[in-house]
């Protein structure tokens, strides 16, 4: 490997030391409260519900677009059909949790969410380091994504829940992915969409923050409705790229 992949490889593994060594992060009290609690059309939650159709729309959308890629090597559309598979199963999983909100449903949502981001990574690691690592370490990221949310879940039935590997899972590739992006030279053109489908997705997880604020604000939408918006946003950029890219000769 290079120095460059070797400098990667250690940020990496100091990620996960650091978490090891950090207390546990428990979710928050009244998590599952949301701020728009409005019932329409007999769906509970309902904007918070509906609000996750534009993820199935873009994870087929996605999945078709890899059909038409222009992909260097055939076998880098598998990580990019698992990020486009969790796109889409992201709308199943969080409707069904925001319908009735609680940690059990919440399971649902998050699975999804995990193994989509993970498919990101993946195609990242091999079109900015090599081909081979980031084949190899597919399968064993989405592994990784769905055990951060199984130990989420089991550290919640035992009384002590512990978010810490659930959101490295999320949070470290937000980071990791603008370092690649700089280190190594591209093999695509069209990066700048994975730019700014991170800087729509920091842009959802503040609306997240600020849910009940932005109702208070606006009446009418929530900021976990714009949150699902801006994270679709951020899915939509994905597609975008995959569609239009083409190698670097």
């Amino acid at each position: 490997m290079t120095a460059k992949a070797w400098a990667f490889l250690l940020l990496t593994l100091l990620a996960v030391v650091a978490v090891l060594f950090l207390p546990p992060v428990p979710q928050p009290a009244g998590y599952h409260h949301f701020a728009d609690a409005r019932t329409l059309w007999g769906i509970p939650n309902a904007l918070n519900v509906l609000s996750n159709i534009p993820f199935l729309l873009l994870g087929i959308w996605g999945l078709r677009a890899l059909g038409r890629a222009n992909f260097s090597d055939s076998r880098e559309r598998m990580s990019y059909g698992v990020l486009f598979a969790g796109v889409a199963l992201t709308a199943f999983g969080s409707a069904y949790y925001h319908w009735m909100p609680n940690n059990d449903r919440l399971v649902w949502d998050r699975l999804p969410i995990t193994v989509g981001f993970m498919g990101i990574f993946a195609a990242m690691i091999s079109e900015r380091v090599s081909l081979r690592p980031g084949r190899a370490l597919l399968w064993p990221l989405v592994a990784l994504g769905v055990a951060s949310v199984a130990y989420w879940h089991w550290t919640e039935l035992q009384g002590a829940g512990d978010l810490r590997w659930y959101l490295l899972v999320q949070l470290y590739p937000l980071l990791a992915i603008p370092l690649l992006m700089a280190a190594f030279v591209p093999r695509y053109t069209a990066g700048r969409y994975v730019l700014l489908a991170i800087a729509l997705y920091v842009v959802a997880k503040g609306f997240e923050l600020a849910d009940a604020p932005v109702f208070a604000t606006l009446h009418y939408i929530s900021g976990h409705t714009l949150k699902h918006l801006a994270a679709a946003g951020a899915s939509a950029c994905l597609v975008q790229m995959v569609a239009v890219r083409s190698p670097i000769r």
